[in-house]
């Protein structure tokens, strides 16, 4: 598993595609997204590329979108960013915006350093407005009060730090009761390689389950949870030959309200991540509702190669 972090940045500079850059000093240009067929559970309200040159990072693998539309993202590379979106009447995303960006810090204080003590994958901003980060590699989590702040451990899911390097804790997600819904990428429980070891709960006091992998391999990369206690999921499966292929699924709220020990969880598909949609290497969701709309917001990790790149795209859940 070390080694997969590697394969999918050399192979996607032979696979991807990469279009003009940003114009000069601008941080995000609109992309051309095509409609999804009608009658679906989701619509396209747009998209856009961010320009890592201007950000001054790539990496981005986990999202949060507040109600002020600032879009904060975390990167693999042990920094954050805090950007605002600008939305039309209609609520399609027309740019992005720097607000600040910094590295994420130690107990002391301290720059993370990139590689195993900095390789952040996931975050949850909690009910009081701090937030939860995690790592793989060096798993852990740490709570910050603000990004910019010291970084203190919580006591994370047990068993955890038996995960793979990479394919440790990718999603976090905050349930509207205030609980937490963690998952590994790729962290089988026992010998039944179809699921992932997941935890609900809080610091602290947290259940084993575990969550269904999607077929073909599709490994679960983020969640977010929508207001009526449902959780959704964003999965990605990489293959050599057939690159970057991701789905968006929806675990019902009633998987979630009291869960047995190991209950596995398991979401509906509502979106598959392939062309005509831009294909590359999703990691990050958030969840907005605004306007009476729900909004979901997905970002992908260019693992800091030229030929990928780091898109935003918008959707709507009907």
């Amino acid at each position: 598993m070390a080694t997969r972090r590697g394969l999918l940045t050399a192979a996607a500079a032979v696979l991807s595609g990469c279009m003009p850059g940003a114009e000069a000093g601008a941080l995000s240009r609109p992309l051309d997204l095509p409609a999804l067929p009608a009658g679906g559970p989701l619509r396209v309200l747009g998209g856009l590329e961010i320009d890592r040159r201007v950000l001054g990072f790539g990496g981005l693998s986990a999202l949060h979108l507040a109600d002020d539309l600032t879009l904060t993202a975390i990167s693999d590379l042990g920094r954050f960013a805090e950007m605002r979106l600008a939305l039309d009447a209609g609520l399609r995303p027309t740019s992005v915006t720097l607000i600040r960006t910094g590295p994420l810090r130690d107990g002391a204080g301290r720059p993370l350093e990139r590689g195993h003590a900095g390789d952040s994958e996931s975050l949850a901003r909690l009910p009081d407005g701090s937030w939860l980060v995690g790592f793989e590699r060096w798993h852990r989590l740490r709570a910050y009060r603000t990004l910019s702040s010291p970084g203190t451990y919580v006591a994370a899911p047990p068993g955890l730090e038996r995960a793979p390097a990479n394919a440790g804790l990718e999603s976090l997600a905050v349930l509207p009761d205030g609980r937490l819904v963690a998952i590994a990428e790729e962290f089988p429980p026992g010998v039944d390689a179809s699921i992932t070891a997941a935890w609900i709960g809080r610091p602290g006091a947290w259940q084993p389950i575990a969550y269904r992998i999607g077929p073909g391999g599709l490994l679960p990369v983020d969640a977010a949870a929508l207001p009526d206690g449902a959780l959704l999921v964003l999965e990605r499966s990489f293959s050599i030959f057939g690159g970057f292929s991701g789905r968006l699924v929806r675990v019902p709220a009633a998987q979630l309200a009291a869960p047995a020990i190991g209950a596995v969880l398991q979401g509906e598909e509502l979106l598959r991540l392939a062309a005509p949609l831009p294909s590359d290497n999703y990691e990050g969701l958030a969840v907005l509702r605004r306007d009476g709309r729900t909004l979901l917001a997905i970002i992908s990790d260019d693992n800091e190669n030229r030929l990928q790149r780091t898109l935003l795209l918008v959707f709507e859940l009907l």
